[in-house]
């Protein structure tokens, strides 16, 4: 056979060159094959979205005016009309609902971080898991049997314990973690100090989980903003 020596001493012959070509040239058009299907499914999944997006600004942006986030919604049939009813009632439910989870799920959750190791915090643990995976409508039930039947009727504060009963279990376990990756660090150089425990946990391992503790109550609002069933 007739071989093609190389600079460096070894030998190739000319078939083994040619099915090399022919080997690299064929996994050559199987990627671009590939790649081209790759983005022919990806165009698939988009043209969906962007024509309904097409359709949504098409035929939504005419419709946006001032007046259509500061008047009241018109009777069935007649033009115009807004929507600032509904975003009035959004912002006093969900504000009530934070007023009421926020202060009572931060606690907590610091609590169960830096003090929490007997049964209660188990307690406390056990009940938060429960609630985060109880269907929102069996706690509309709830508020309805708490703040509905006392009151004698319906009312936004019925609606904003609901959406509160709804905020807890993600700002009490989000704020616990939050808190946990505090570095000890900072607790030992506070304590070193002279600085209690309550102290260091209020000027120290707060402020350094700030961040973190906003996050988890955005978090829990977000939730609780997009909820109907409950109420």
């Amino acid at each position: 056979r007739h071989e093609r020596s190389d600079p460096g001493g070894g030998g190739m012959s000319e078939a083994t060159l040619a099915f090399t070509r022919i080997h690299i040239a064929r996994r050559a058009v199987w990627n671009r094959l590939a790649v081209g299907a790759c983005y022919g499914a990806a165009a698939l999944v988009v043209l969906p979205l962007g024509l309904i997006m097409w359709h949504l600004v098409a035929k939504g942006l005419p419709g946006l005016s001032v007046s259509f986030f500061t008047h009241m919604p018109k009777p069935v049939g007649e033009p115009g009309g807004g929507m600032a009813n509904a975003i009035v009632g959004t912002l006093i439910l969900v504000g009530l609902g934070a007023l009421l989870a926020v202060p009572v799920g931060v606690a907590a959750g610091v609590y169960l971080a830096e003090f929490g190791r007997g049964r209660f915090a188990t307690l406390v643990r056990y009940t938060a898991d429960l609630l985060s995976g109880v269907p929102s409508i069996v706690v509309g039930v709830a508020a309805y049997g708490l703040v509905v039947l006392p009151m004698g009727g319906f009312s936004a504060l019925a609606g904003g314990a609901a959406l509160g009963i709804l905020m807890l279990p993600t700002i009490i376990r989000s704020t616990e973690e939050v808190v946990r990756l505090v570095p000890q660090s900072y607790r030992e150089a506070a304590l070193a100090l002279g600085a209690p425990r309550w102290k260091v946990t209020q000027q120290v391992v707060i402020p350094a989980a700030r961040a973190g503790i906003v996050t988890a109550c955005m978090l829990a609002v977000a939730r609780a903003a997009g909820e109907t069933a409950p109420l």
